[in-house]
């Protein structure tokens, strides 16, 4: 006979993040003076007791046995006292359960029995990724690389939600790197396409974006990211760049012409309308060919001077 068991993972299927609770603990410098009055009193009855003892027979034990847990629970509620830095939160766990956060700086007084080692900064930091070769999406490899801004600001998350956070953003920014490289062309996009080349600005936000939607989970804030390396890879980078001249070279002569017709077109009209020369339709053709040469070649032109006439 055989009984199943059914584990049930909830109404979700998933576990819900934690969230952070800002609490506030006791004056460090008030909890010192009652320490350190606790500690005169265990003293003083220390004393007491030692004297008692010397005076009468019978020694005091019940006073010399509260001197000694006096004293030492003023040395464990000593233990309890801690500073926190500008930007700076320590959680607080006791025994494995979250009681809160403490993010105001000075020096604070709490349980005793409360975790140590869990001070996080909440300052920003700066996180460079590798150089990584990726394909981007016309399939082209090239090499990306991008800087990270971030900070923590939820702490519970921080803390419970993943194993190391400090790793997860490493990680995660990487991943973020690599499928933003892959959706966009490095350059020479369609009409109104982003590229990575071309358009930073919203390359950037689209990282933003991307890092801000995977780093939630750690409740990590993104405040800027942006590529500070984009080429190529090495074995297309060659033939890329004669690409990129030759397109270049095929811009630039697209301007030159246009400007080279629109100054033949301005020089025909100006000799037609202050009557300079007549100029038939064969001439016309002649004037605009030496024009053009002119204006559009890439040495220097000679002037040849017609002393004839073009007709016998």
């Amino acid at each position: 006979m055989h009984s199943d068991v059914v584990l049930s993972s909830g109404a979700g299927g998933a576990k819900p993040p934690s969230q952070e609770r800002v609490v506030s603990v006791l004056n460090g410098w008030v909890m010192l003076a009652v320490n350190v009055l606790l500690g005169l009193v265990a003293v003083g009855l220390l004393v007491h007791a030692i004297r008692t003892s010397v005076l009468q027979d019978p020694f005091p034990w019940g006073i010399f046995a509260g001197s000694l847990l006096l004293g030492a629970f003023a040395g464990l509620m000593g233990s309890g006292h801690f500073t926190l830095q500008p930007n700076q939160a320590r959680v607080l766990i006791l025994f494995g359960a979250y009681h809160g956060t403490v993010k105001r700086s000075g020096f604070h007084w709490a349980n005793p029995f409360y975790s140590r080692g869990t001070k996080i900064s909440l300052r920003a930091n700066n996180f460079s990724t590798e150089k990584v070769k990726v394909n981007d999406k016309r399939g082209n490899p090239i090499e990306i690389a991008a800087v990270v801004v971030w900070r923590v600001q939820d702490t519970a998350q921080a803390m419970f939600d993943v194993e190391d956070y400090h790793q997860y953003v490493d990680v995660q920014s990487e991943a973020a790197v690599r499928y933003l490289a892959s959706s966009y062309a490095y350059d020479q996009g369609e009409d109104d396409e982003i590229t990575l080349r071309s358009n930073a600005d919203e390359v950037a936000a689209c990282l933003k974006e991307e890092l801000q939607r995977r780093l939630a989970k750690a409740g990590v804030v993104v405040e800027e990211a942006r590529i500070t390396h984009l080429a190529y890879a090495p074995e297309i980078a060659q033939a890329m760049l004669r690409r990129q001249q030759a397109e270049a070279i095929i811009a630039a002569r697209q301007k030159i012409v246009h400007g080279a017709v629109s100054m033949v077109e301005m020089a025909l009209h100006d000799l037609a309308s202050r009557k300079v020369v007549e100029l038939d339709d064969e001439r016309r053709a002649a004037m605009v060919s030496n024009l053009l040469v002119v204006l559009c070649g890439d040495s220097e032109v000679t002037p040849v001077i017609n002393t004839g006439t073009l007709y016998p």
